[in-house]
């Protein structure tokens, strides 16, 4: 029996509140560990590292430098501010370090592109960290919507997520400060939403994007919530609603021609152990329209691990193919993280003029 390739060794870029649960996703998946963390403080890297229960031989750093320059580091996890990442993205791919990005991955396409393009020319993986993605949940959900007897044609999309964290989170929390993550709530919590819709079009970009009148912004013009439409030639339509101001909700509806899915927490499931979802098909009313046949099914697929570290387990095994064996790096990440971003500087681009339709160049 061939031996198991040695676990990937991870360092982190800074202390943000997210790595906490991204470091114990490291920990929990089993081919992955930490070897390092950086902060602009020594003492905050070192006390980080004791308070989330990093592996004693792990190393603290008072610099992001320093962890790019350790030898004993594989990948690193950038769960910086938005503004920050071009800089230490390209950084550590110089470096030949794997990367496994927070989102949104940049301020926009072009600096996207930048990041890529050093990740391609240095053969590093990247991998943004939209966890939900990586469930066991998703493909099943996948599967449905490619049932042409039970889901047919995809015709729309909705997807909402929103949450109100209060006033201190919208006065002072990075997402809301226009120098670190200027793209505000269409950034953090739009994000999701658009890669919803992208992944229920089976990735296929819309022809354009429209911002829906009414986006509403912080003193500083940050984005605190807003919405949009996009239509492709074919007919289909989907929108969004993303926003720091109401109850927190994570919903997709997927309406095909015959069928219907919906999921009612897509980004962090309701439980860590189970992802459920709805649907219905071929549905008609019962006699005299008091109810509906058949009535939806509910399906609860089970994980023994949490979707973060199932998300590590994955980006870990391209990784040690990379490392173990000269695999090429994986495609199909960079450019599902492009076609986001792109669509998210579309709805900016359209609020900005005004809500304007704007056409979607990939």
């Amino acid at each position: 029996m061939a031996a198991e390739p040695p676990p990937v060794r991870f360092g982190i870029l800074g202390c943000a509140n997210i790595a906490r649960k991204v470091s114990r996703a490291m920990i929990l998946s089993p081919n992955s560990t930490i070897v390092a963390i950086g902060s602009r403080s020594l003492e905050k890297a070192a006390n980080f590292a004791k308070n989330n229960g990093f592996p004693v031989s792990a190393k603290a750093y008072g610099s992001y430098d320093a962890v790019l320059e350790d030898p004993n580091v594989d990948a690193v996890y950038i769960p910086l501010p938005t503004s920050l990442h071009l800089q230490w993205a390209v950084a550590a791919a110089k470096k030949k370090k794997h990367i496994l990005l927070e989102k949104p991955v940049a301020l926009n396409f072009k600096e996207l592109d930048l990041i890529l393009k050093a990740c391609e020319s240095n053969g590093v993986q990247f991998m943004d960290a939209t966890m939900w993605m990586h469930h066991p949940r998703t493909p099943k959900m996948k599967e449905f919507l490619s049932d042409s007897h039970s889901f047919g044609q995809l015709k729309t999309v909705h997807s909402i997520f929103s949450y109100n964290s209060g006033d201190d989170f919208r006065k002072n929390d990075i997402r809301v400060k226009p120098d670190l993550d200027a793209l505000g709530a269409l950034g953090d919590t739009g994000w999701y939403s658009i890669r919803a819709i992208l992944w229920a079009a089976d990735y296929e970009m819309p022809k354009t994007v429209t911002a829906l009148p009414d986006a509403e912004f912080n003193e500083a013009g940050v984005i605190l919530s807003c919405a949009a439409s996009l239509r492709w030639d074919d007919g289909k339509r989907a929108t969004f609603y993303c926003s720091f101001l109401t109850n927190l909700t994570m919903d997709i509806g997927v309406l095909g021609s015959n069928g219907y899915l919906r999921v009612h927490d897509f980004v962090i499931p309701f439980q860590e152990n189970v992802g459920p979802f709805y649907v219905t098909a071929n549905t008609k009313f019962a006699e005299l329209s008091i109810g509906i046949e058949p009535a939806p099914t509910e399906h609860k697929i089970y994980t023994d691990l949490p979707q973060e570290a199932l998300m590590v387990k994955e980006f870990s095994g391209l990784v040690s193919g990379i490392k173990e064996h000269g695999s090429g790096t994986e495609k199909k990440w960079p450019t599902i993280s492009r076609k986001t971003q792109i669509l998210v500087d579309a709805v900016k681009a359209s609020i900005e003029k005004g809500f304007e339709p704007i056409e979607v160049v990939f």
